[in-house]
């Protein structure tokens, strides 16, 4: 079963330097049919003008990932970690005992990212952070997973995370199609950051989401230029 939203029917709140979308409630916007996905429980769509950011504040027991879409978000944490994530590349951050960190578009273009936070799969977890590159100009060629903590292991050339899940994503040129398969019983969160697509069928528009249950193979096909993002959750 494919459940589609459109981009148009999230939680939306304009702080002026900050522009959000919210997939699931948060802050300000609740809506109690719309509380998480398993173990999502946030998809921020966030634009952030240049210039601006999150001031230093804090967080626990949460694995928090972020997707850069267009610009950069400049990072540094209680930890010590500083670091910038341009656009094609994600960083992770294990709250875990607890972090304060900040986050700023200290560029000179504004920002457009994804923030997605999962509940860990226990509490009490060593906090930390980490980034890598996902090379959108060059991969067409099926889908990458960027994060993982599937199994409750690390896997080859992904940011691990405290969670039975995994974070994928591809570039897909019009009309070119790529094939997921999901184990029986799990489930799958999927968003088009940029085009639409079909999944099995069904359109999924661009900045909207697929949440989708008891289904085994995914077919997507793109309907137009393409970046998809998509959440392997138990």
């Amino acid at each position: 079963m494919i459940t589609v939203s459109s981009f148009q029917h999230f939680g939306h709140q304009d702080h002026g330097w900050l522009s959000a979308c919210h997939h699931f409630s948060f802050a300000d916007y609740y809506d109690p049919a719309r509380m998480g996905f398993g173990p999502l429980r946030v998809w921020n769509d966030d634009h952030i003008k240049a210039g601006t950011g999150f001031p230093l504040h804090g967080h626990r027991d949460m694995e928090i990932i972020t997707y850069v879409r267009r610009g950069a978000v400049s990072h540094e944490d209680s930890l010590g970690n500083r670091g910038r994530t341009a656009a094609g590349q994600v960083q992770v951050m294990s709250a875990g005992t607890g972090i304060r960190h900040a986050e700023y578009n200290v560029e000179n273009e504004d920002l457009d990212l994804f923030q997605i936070w999962l509940e860990p799969d226990e509490n009490g977890h060593q906090p930390r952070w980490d980034m890598r590159t996902f090379d959108r100009e060059h991969n067409f060629h099926g889908f990458v997973t960027l994060v993982s903590g599937r199994h409750g292991r690390e896997h080859a050339g992904a940011l691990f995370i405290h969670q039975d899940a995994a974070l994928l994503a591809a570039v897909m040129d019009k009309d070119q199609s790529a094939e997921i398969e999901l184990e029986v019983g799990r489930r799958a969160y999927l968003v088009p950051a940029r085009g639409e697509v079909e999944i099995n069928g069904v359109r999924i528009p661009e900045r909207g989401s697929g949440e989708i249950t008891a289904e085994t193979q995914l077919s997507i096909k793109a309907l137009s230029n393409a970046e998809v993002v998509v959440l392997d959750l138990p």
